[in-house]
């Protein structure tokens, strides 16, 4: 398959991440179907699509599209709740569900069964290594990592992930195919985290050690970042606003397979976790912030 010939991608999971990666397709002209668990979270996922603080309402707002054109890119998704129909004729898959290994092996094994053999299975995994992704396909040469960042339409960098059985010619077609969605993609080894997530996370829980340890505050050590390191954001803010159940599995991830503290969940976060403060989340507690007047 060659990159022009893609026409219609499907993407699995329309949280934050899919419903902004499907904004993203659908505004450079192809054919998206969204699937979920549940008709609740994809009107949510539509809703974010075009009302969310990156959805297309605000480009129209900016000038920068007209309602006729959000018309048309809300008539190139199509929702649905069926793998099969989703999957049936997709030249691109990419799955967006939460960082769970068992939940991606889950869908993965469905995707593999349902999808023709040409179809390409891209994961938006932040953290899992992709090989072990691809262990439950039986053609792990498709499989390869896609990894976006928040917020999707906004960010331009995507890491892209050769599993160690991704062929070269998925690897050159998902390269290509992320420069006419006007992305930047960067080739990246397998490894959990790869570079980004990798890197980042290390910096996070040693944020939560400092602020453990007492050496600063939640808001005082954000504030240092921002205006010493000119961080846009502080370690908890950006916490709070991936949700620290994601950042939680991270770490859970990387220290599982490196084994190494430095990455390791520390208590307070994994009491955060458990407790149920998951930060900007719907049906969440809070987070590092009190959004909600609760008291933890």
């Amino acid at each position: 398959m060659k990159v022009d010939e893609i026409r219609k991608v499907t993407v699995v999971g329309a949280g934050v991440m899919g419903s902004g990666i499907a904004q993203v397709l659908a505004t450079n002209g192809y054919y998206v179907t969204l699937i979920d668990i549940s008709d609740e979270f994809l009107r949510k996922g539509l809703e974010n699509i075009k009302n969310g603080p990156f959805g297309l309402k605000r480009l129209v707002e900016k000038g920068k599209l007209t309602e006729d054109q959000v018309k048309e890119i809300m008539a190139r998704i199509t929702t649905t709740t069926d793998y099969q129909i989703g999957c049936s004729d997709a030249d691109i898959v990419i799955e967006a569900v939460p960082e769970v290994l068992e939940l991606k092996h889950k869908v993965f094994k469905k995707l593999d069964e349902l999808c023709p053999e040409r179809t390409i299975l891209a994961s938006n995994t932040s953290s899992l290594m992709i090989s072990e992704i691809a262990s439950v396909v039986k053609k792990p040469e498709r499989v390869i990592g896609m990894h976006w960042f928040n917020p999707a339409p906004i960010m331009k960098l995507i890491e892209v992930i050769k599993g160690a059985m991704t062929s070269n010619e998925v690897r050159d077609l998902i390269m290509e195919f992320s420069k006419k969605l006007g992305k930047v993609p960067i080739e990246v080894k397998d490894g959990p985290g790869f570079f980004v997530v990798r890197y980042l996370n290390v910096i996070l829980m040693e944020a939560i050690r400092l602020y453990e340890e007492g050496v600063a505050g939640i808001k005082e050590i954000d504030e240092m970042c921002k205006l010493g390191l000119g961080w846009p954001m502080g370690p908890f803010e950006l916490m709070d606003l991936i949700g620290l159940d994601v950042v939680y599995h991270i770490a859970e991830y990387n220290y599982h397979v490196l084994a190494d503290p430095h990455v390791a969940p520390p208590v307070t976060l994994r009491k955060m976790f458990h407790a149920g403060y998951l930060g900007k989340k719907v049906g969440s507690k809070g987070g590092w912030y009190d959004y909600l007047g609760i008291q933890k």
